[in-house]
């Protein structure tokens, strides 16, 4: 009898302004608020932001400090979002020799986002 394996990431990004960042996010890459925690004063402590049936976690911190790879369906498309948004664009739109249309992306505290068709 085997059991079954379960594996689960949950990519955690820290942003000096958390809120600036979830509105940019949202704006750039299509990811849309899930769940937002704050503390007595206000301030965001924990936050989760979803695409697809994944999830990123994003609090307040010192940046950049990530980089995290997304699978999507229409990289052509999330791309011309992105760049449309402002995003720095520091890998183009690219068939890459494994099978996948990729490009990467940084946000506006400087993590790396990596969007493509992989999908592990």
């Amino acid at each position: 009898m085997t059991s079954e394996i379960r594996r689960t990431f949950y990519p955690l990004v820290n942003y000096r302004d958390p809120v600036k960042a979830m509105e940019w996010l949202e704006k750039a890459f299509g990811f849309a608020e899930q769940t937002v925690s704050k503390n007595d004063e206000g301030a965001i402590v924990h936050a989760e932001m979803r695409f697809d049936t994944g999830i990123v976690m994003v609090s307040q911190g010192q940046a950049p400090n990530a980089a995290i790879y997304v699978a999507v369906d229409d990289p052509d498309a999330h791309h011309d979002r992105a760049k449309a948004a402002g995003a720095e664009i520091f890998r183009e739109l690219a068939d890459q020799d494994y099978g996948s249309r990729d490009y990467a992306a940084r946000d506006l505290e400087g993590n790396a986002w990596y969007f493509g068709t992989y999908r592990p």
